[in-house]
């Protein structure tokens, strides 16, 4: 199998195809679909094809199909139990604007699933998500080193990220750094 490129002297050979995440559930792909879909504005189920008479599943199964949120496509599968599961090795993280945002996928992803520290949890199938508000990367960078240590040692002990516990953290560790 070969990829096309085209090339460009100044940045090198640029692939003309894509990556898409592509998840390996047991039986749950259209239900799976219909929860993420619900969740991310800018969502939708795409093409599902169904098991016939004689496949692995029950006839009528989804087989296969994509889906997308927040613009990003992604394939699914119902391959079987073989296979099937998720670890937090591989992780799909949100960056959030505000706390409402945090709020909002925490409380829907989290939803039958399980928290876990430092803005992880686990959803109902199994998938790690990472829910992170854009202002921690800002605190965690900041460039007086006590805040940025302070909003770090806040974070460790959260589950869900808090970004005014964050920032009464870095706060009370020295003035912003202007």
């Amino acid at each position: 199998m070969s990829i096309s490129t085209d090339t460009d002297t100044s940045t090198g050979p640029t692939p003309t195809g894509s990556i898409t995440p592509c998840l390996w559930f047991d039986h749950e792909l259209e239900e799976a679909a219909s929860f993420y879909t619900a969740i991310f504005p800018r969502s939708s189920v795409g093409h599902l094809s169904r098991y016939g008479e004689g496949a692995p599943m029950p006839a009528g199964t989804v087989m296969a199909g994509e889906f997308t949120l927040d613009g990003l496509t992604f394939r699914a599968i119902n391959g079987g139990p073989v296979h099937a599961g998720f670890t937090p090795t591989v992780s799909f993280s949100i960056a959030c604007r505000d706390q409402a945002e945090v709020d909002h996928y925490w409380e829907r992803l989290g939803d039958g699933g399980e928290e876990s520290r430092c803005g992880w949890l686990t959803d109902r199938f199994g998938l790690s998500w990472q829910v992170v508000p854009d202002r921690l990367g800002e605190l965690l960078s900041d460039a007086d080193p006590a805040r940025a240590g302070a909003a770090m040692q806040a974070m460790l002990g959260m589950r869900r990220i808090v970004v005014a516990e964050l920032e009464a953290a870095a706060d009370a560790a020295g003035r912003p750094v202007t």
